[in-house]
């Protein structure tokens, strides 16, 4: 007979649960309390209860996450990028996993409904595991078409995918941002390198109650520029002006991601240099 359960219930993970490597579960408080038997977990409204729980759903999508990150071909760990990496958003996929598992090996909720009472459900081996979610990962790639978006986002890498630690992924992307191989390379943020550079002037204006005479001249010759633009590159370089991050700037003006905004900012910054060139 096939068991019934709710679409959004946690509970259609518990089979992932039963995936993850022991060093891997070892990490998840939560996870580890649970049993490795079906029957013991029905039996205790506490086992329940902590299933359908934030903590559960939290550890287990960091887990499987964790598992399915490095087979995107993007260097690293999932814990050396941030939210705004759309590869690290992807690895989070966790009804896609689900399914894919299930396809390629038949083990699911029915399946784990199926086992005899009492059943203790062994540690997988870490190394099955790890070609499983090669496979489940390239599968998905392939019927969700996500290559073309991994080959932009190979691309175009933005500062802000990166956790801001000193680990060879960042490493090397800072690397191809400054066109080098050199092993100097430091570690420091994009956002404030943009502003340092020469072209940087356009989006910081000399204090008014420093320097009055600066002041006026900058900001009528900053004026005289952003009349040369488009609407939304004068938005984007006013926003900037205020303050505002490339993220933020993205979500005001409906790009997709802020990918895009740190390229019409380094058009900006050409357009301005070559406008410099011929005052």
């Amino acid at each position: 007979m096939m068991i019934q359960f709710p679409l959004d219930s946690n509970i259609r993970y518990l089979p992932l649960v039963y995936l993850l490597p022991p060093d891997l579960i070892a990490r998840c408080p939560t996870l580890c309390a649970l049993p490795r038997c079906l029957s013991e977990i029905a039996a205790s409204d506490d086992m329940m209860d902590m299933i359908t729980g934030d903590a559960f759903l939290k550890e287990i999508m960091d887990a499987v996450a964790s598992l399915a990150f490095p087979h995107f071909g993007f260097g690293g760990w999932k814990e050396h990028y941030t939210g705004y990496s759309p590869v690290w958003r992807l690895s989070y996929s966790l009804p896609i996993w689900t399914k894919l598992i299930e396809e390629e090996t038949g083990w699911g909720l029915q399946a784990l409904f199926r086992m005899k009472p009492g059943t203790q459900i062994p540690f997988p081996d870490t190394e099955r595991i790890q070609e499983l979610f090669g496979k489940v990962v390239k599968r998905a790639i392939e019927e969700q078409g996500w290559q073309p978006i991994l080959d932009v986002i190979k691309e175009m890498p933005c500062d802000e995918d990166f956790e801001p630690w000193d680990t060879n992924v960042r490493k090397d992307f800072l690397r191809k941002w400054y066109h080098t191989r050199s092993k100097k390379v430091q570690t420091v943020s994009l956002e404030a390198l943009m502003e340092d550079e020469e072209d940087g002037s356009i989006f910081y204006i000399p204090d008014a109650t420093q320097n009055v005479e600066a002041y006026v001249i900058a900001k009528d010759f900053v004026e005289r520029f952003l009349a040369t633009l488009s609407e939304k590159d004068r938005q984007i370089v006013e926003l900037r002006q205020d303050g505002y991050s490339y993220v933020e700037i993205a979500d005001k003006l409906g790009y997709k991601n802020h990918s895009g905004v740190i390229k019409r900012i380094e058009a900006i910054k050409k357009k301005f240099k070559e406008y410099r060139g011929k005052e």
